[in-house]
């Protein structure tokens, strides 16, 4: 069966995780929500003996999205997702570079995806997710197969994503986790958008803002 793994990079003065995943049969990899520092995400690319195949976006905050534009001109890679309701995001990325500190150039991804529409890097399946509430168009990719999620800033260790950026929603993003991911299973792990990854049962058990007894 093919598996999935990752390679971690944290990239931008937001130490933003920029996962590389891959298919470990055919060494294709995708770019996982490249902010920036586009030299570290190549070299371990590199190193891994990696097929670039596509970049992924879960959202499009400058963090995440920065380097879409560049790694796609410098790899001649289409750039995919994440839900056309973060379009307003990208229209203003190089503003929000220019903000930051980070170069970011405006783009047009070549999939917008839905609720339900899955990709594939090399011979695996990722299922897609809409999951507002960080950003109105967030997208989480999940490998039923490895048990194995993608969460971006909808979740993380301990806590979940910032809802008072422009577009935020802190009862979307409730009802994102609860609904969305929570139904996959306590036994998914999943790599987060900045800091350690867990798994959706631990995150049931001891989150402060979704754990089952912080909902009841």
């Amino acid at each position: 069966m093919s598996k999935i793994k990752a390679l971690i990079n944290p990239v931008t003065p937001f130490q933003q995780n920029a996962p590389i995943i891959y298919c470990t049969e055919t060494r294709k990899c995708a770019f996982v929500d490249p902010g920036g520092d586009l030299e570290i995400l190549l070299e371990a690319a590199k190193q891994n003996n990696l097929i670039p195949e596509k970049i992924l976006l879960t959202h499009a905050h400058i963090d995440h999205a920065g380097g879409a534009h560049e790694l796609s001109r410098i790899l001649n890679l289409k750039i995919e997702g994440p839900h056309k309701d973060d379009q307003f995001l990208i229209d203003t990325i190089e503003e929000q570079g220019q903000m930051m500190g980070i170069p970011a150039k405006k783009f047009i991804p070549d999939i917008w995806f839905e609720d339900g529409d899955q990709v594939s890097v090399g011979n695996l399946t990722l299922d897609i997710y809409f999951c507002p509430g960080h950003t109105p168009g967030h997208i989480v990719f999940v490998h039923k197969d490895s048990k194995f999620a993608v969460v971006g800033d909808v979740l993380f260790r301990g806590s979940i994503g910032r809802t008072d950026l422009p577009g935020g929603n802190h009862q979307d993003l409730l009802d994102s986790i609860t609904s969305k991911l929570w139904p996959l299973g306590n036994d998914i792990e999943f790599v987060c958008g900045h800091g350690p990854g867990s798994t959706f049962g631990q995150e049931r058990l001891n989150n402060a803002f979704v754990s089952d007894r912080a909902l009841s």
